[in-house]
């Protein structure tokens, strides 16, 4: 056990275009100001390699503006962005990914584990990271890659995930959610309360699920479930009769014409939602709140069975050394130090540490994003949007209630290429 064990914190997904920011390279200018730094004769720039979840032009602005540190965003899949980490390690400095991406990463031995020492806020990480609970102490579902299982390192250069706290860190915890269905209340007219909807032939041709197999498989085992046809063990890591099983019970209701497209990316969940193409389907929290900015009913449904959660967090290419590594930590400590957190959760997300992002947003978003209690007054987007009319509720609730009832974690299955070409076929069929 090493000596941070004493520590009492320790602990798309695919392109996500419209609701973070803009995709490409990004990084603000104009006049500095906040916290005071000194300009260096060489620009202090880092290559930010994710998905788009946790980026944006104002984002990019404010570290500039913060830190002098430049962010140029490289944009891509969730996918591409595994295969770029494996293939190309020396085209990026700083890596944002997902938890469950690790068990592909890690063996590459193409990212460098932070130490947590150097992370001023990693005590203040939320214990949904470091113990599997909410800070009211609700035990969180850990099904799938639960991010305290591959949180840890056993040392500064492993390939071995520690069962137990260490100094070296994985991901360092950014941003996370409980993810479910999106129904068109208005278009439905009566109440959702299960998975098992989706595949309701009342929605047929109205329904749609994401194309991302590692991610669409989850959520489609959630519906098999809530059907009460089988029990998973875990829906993270299914056995090859388990893929087959669920694989047939999509595959059947594709061939009935119970969906109506399959979506890979945020504008498109966005669009068939907005058109009433679809009335019922897999979609994410920004996605939601996207569709109500345009004036248009759409609830972020909370379900019986719970919800699928997702995190993301924030490594380094090991190519990345000297003043570059500095620059790293330094942008990951301004990240958590509570304006991208406040930025973020105005989305619907969730910060990893929620004490800096409470102090960059007022009582009354606190209250709405966070507490469950219904707005005071408008509450508006990130860009200042009007999002919801004082006295709205956010759906599912509060913080607790919601991270509370989370059943399952995106995953890579051991089983992981089977399912790939078993979804790859559920498409084709």
């Amino acid at each position: 056990m090493t000596k941070t064990t004493k520590r009492t914190g320790i602990n798309r997904r695919a392109l996500l275009k419209g609701a973070a920011g803009a995709a490409g390279f990004a990084a603000g200018s104009g006049a500095i100001t906040g916290f005071p730094y000194v300009m260096s004769a060489e620009p202090k720039v880092l290559r930010y390699l994710g998905t788009a979840v946790n980026e944006g032009d104002e984002i990019s602005k404010k570290c500039l503006a913060d830190t002098g540190i430049k962010i140029e965003y490289i944009t891509a899949t969730t996918d591409d962005v595994t295969k770029r980490v494996i293939t190309q390690p020396n085209s990026f400095d700083v890596l944002d990914t997902e938890y469950f991406s690790l068990k592909k990463l890690v063996p590459s031995g193409n990212i460098f584990a932070l130490d947590a020492r150097k992370i001023k806020e990693f005590d203040n990480i939320t214990p949904v990271f470091t113990k599997g609970e909410t800070p009211g102490g609700k035990k969180i579902g850990n099904q799938g890659t639960a991010p305290w299982k591959v949180l840890y390192l056993e040392g500064k250069d492993s390939k071995v995930f520690s069962k137990t706290a260490t100094e070296f860190v994985t991901l360092i915890p950014t941003v996370y959610n409980a993810d479910t269905l999106g129904i068109r209340p208005d278009l439905i007219k009566r109440p959702i309360s299960t998975w098992a909807e989706l595949l309701n032939p009342e929605f047929k041709g109205k329904a749609s699920i994401l194309n991302i197999p590692s991610i669409g498989i989850m959520d489609a085992a959630m519906v098999v479930e809530a059907t009460g046809e089988y029990k998973y063990a875990d829906k993270g890591n299914m056995t090859k009769a388990e893929i087959d099983l669920t694989m047939k019970k999509l595959t059947e209701a594709k061939k009935a014409g119970q969906f109506r497209a399959f979506w890979k990316d945020f504008n498109e969940s966005v669009n068939l939602m907005a058109s009433g193409e679809t009335v019922i389907q897999s979609m994410w929290s920004p996605a939601v709140t996207k569709v109500r900015s345009m004036g248009i009913a759409c609830t972020f449904q909370p379900l019986k069975e719970g919800y699928r959660s997702w995190a993301s967090g924030f490594c380094v290419s090991k190519a990345v050394s000297g003043p570059k590594l500095d620059w790293a930590y330094e942008f990951v400590n301004w990240y958590l130090s509570g304006w991208a957190g406040a930025y973020l959760n105005r989305q619907g997300y969730y910060s990893a540490v929620l004490s800096t992002a409470k102090a960059n947003m007022t009582a009354d978003e606190w209250g709405y994003w966070m507490e469950g209690k219904p707005a005071v007054g408008d509450i508006k987007a990130p860009d200042g949007t009007l999002m919801e009319k004082a006295g709205a509720v956010r759906d599912g609730g509060s913080y607790e209630d919601r991270m509370g009832a989370v059943a399952c974690w995106n995953a890579v299955m051991d089983e992981n290429d089977y399912m790939v070409r078993k979804w790859n076929e559920f498409i084709a069929a």
